[in-house]
């Protein structure tokens, strides 16, 4: 301890791209507060230098991940080598908790931010969100706040997830959106699809992912799409009464969605079961104030002769060839090996983009998936493709990061025995037909719910 107390720290200057992360920090730094971080130092400069130890952060994993963002190259660090690895670790965790135990004085803290308001200066940067300022006292007409600029909500305020081409899923604001639907809306998609999937499937041993956002496993327990998804791309490139073509339609979710955010669906579905469930939960879920969705029981080969007008957006999770069998219907996609699977695929995917307007979007979420021998077949690679072949431009890719699930156990068995990574994520792909300009403007503002605090049932 005394040797402790003469210690003298010195900053010196790294390459960014020479500081690892902790593989085992416990602290979880959303996107939302990486920004407010990255907002912190764009008006403060970097006054807080990153804790190491042989290169590994102890303390500054968020101004890390800000820092990088922001592309800087250097960054000012202390050198914590005087720690044993035992006090390294604990004081991981220490940092962050001690620093948990404090209280405002509220009153104190009302008048410094009144202050600061006086002096014109962005209290957005503090980094209070508008319930916690309205909880000392201080309302939007105090502070002269704006609620309607951009500047003083969130990103996940405004557009229901940061708009990244990274999407994360585990995220509070993600999950709580997504208990909004199942849990206060009803959505309950796996109706119609559980009991009657086979649940065969010619992969190899596998990286089970999972699809859009739908946990991938084989029955009973079918995959269920993800709704945040559909809301949020719904909102991104479409506006209220568009008309969303679903060639590949499956479950309820993405019809539900859609007549909840006034758009019009209309999803194909060779399934009579799985459209007689969605049409059932469609009418106990979908209000006078919703447009009620379509579906078509039909192949998707004849999309072009059951839908007789242009539409808005092509939206749509397929089938990932072999990976869930859906039914033994001959003309399932899922029942045919992949060279005949991407025929077809590809034909319903050009159909489909002739009925699309022009200056539009489509948009498919999408995954890899592997052949007998375990090897990818490029499905990702066959879709894109399959659109561009079709007269669309590759426009956006976004990668959907998904909860882990039971990867964490699969994860050292699959890397030994195959030197297999585990999936945990998807591709979220994003055509443009036309003029990129024309088609934003068509889209009109970009409408996102404030979604209250909703709890687990």
């Amino acid at each position: 301890m005394e040797q402790l107390k003469d210690l003298k720290l010195e900053i010196i200057y790294k390459s960014i791209s020479s500081i690892n992360g902790y593989a085992n920090n416990t602290r979880v730094h959303s996107q939302e507060q990486i920004d407010q971080i990255k907002s912190s130092i764009s008006e403060f400069g970097m006054c807080t230098p990153i804790g190491i130890h042989n290169e590994t952060i102890v303390y500054g994993h968020g101004r890390w991940e800000a820092l990088k963002q922001l592309n800087y190259e250097e960054i000012p660090t202390l050198d914590l080598s005087h720690l044993t690895d035992a006090q390294r670790k604990a004081f991981i965790i220490a940092d962050n908790k001690i620093g948990d135990n404090s209280t405002w004085d509220e009153e104190l803290l009302k008048v410094e931010i009144e202050g600061l308001q006086e002096m014109n200066f962005n209290i957005d940067l503090l980094g209070f969100s508008l319930d916690e300022l309205d909880d000392l006292g201080l309302n939007d007409e105090d502070l002269n706040l704006d609620t309607d600029n951009d500047d003083v909500l969130s990103l996940s305020d405004r557009f229901g997830v940061p708009p990244f081409s990274i999407m994360d899923t585990r995220q509070g604001y993600w999950q709580n959106r997504k208990r909004h639907w199942k849990n206060k809306i009803g959505i309950n998609s796996e109706k119609g699809r559980d009991e009657n999937i086979l649940g065969e499937s010619k992969q190899a041993d596998g990286d089970w992912g999972s699809i859009g956002g739908k946990k991938m496993t084989i029955a009973p327990n079918a995959s269920i799409f993800d709704p945040v998804i559909a809301e949020i791309f719904y909102s991104f490139y479409s506006k209220k009464e568009d008309i969303i073509l679903d060639p590949f339609a499956g479950g309820s979710v993405r019809g539900i969605v859609a007549g909840k955010l006034n758009r019009y669906y209309i999803g194909g579905e060779l399934r009579e079961e799985q459209v007689t469930e969605n049409r059932k939960q469609a009418n106990d879920i979908i209000t006078d104030d919703d447009i009620m969705p379509v579906w078509i029981n039909d192949d998707s080969l004849n999309i072009d002769k059951n839908v007789d007008k242009k539409v808005n957006l092509i939206f749509s999770c397929p089938p990932y060839a072999d990976l869930e069998v859906y039914s033994d219907n001959p003309k399932d996609l899922s029942n045919m090996d992949y060279k005949a699977f991407i025929d077809v695929y590809r034909q319903i995917i050009y159909k489909s983009c002739k009925l699309l307007e022009d200056d539009s979007f489509a948009v498919f979420v999408v995954g890899e998936v592997r052949d007998k021998k375990g090897n990818y077949y490029n499905f990702v690679g066959d879709t894109i493709k399959a659109f561009i072949d079709a007269g669309l431009e590759y426009y956006v890719e976004s990668i959907l990061v998904e909860q882990s699930g039971t990867g964490a156990m699969r994860a050292s068995k699959l890397i030994k025995a195959s030197r297999k990574l585990v999936k945990t994520h998807q591709n979220i792909l994003v055509f443009l037909k036309g003029d990129a300009k024309k088609a934003t403007k068509k889209c009109g503002e970009i409408e996102m719910e404030l979604i209250e605090e909703v709890q687990e049932d």
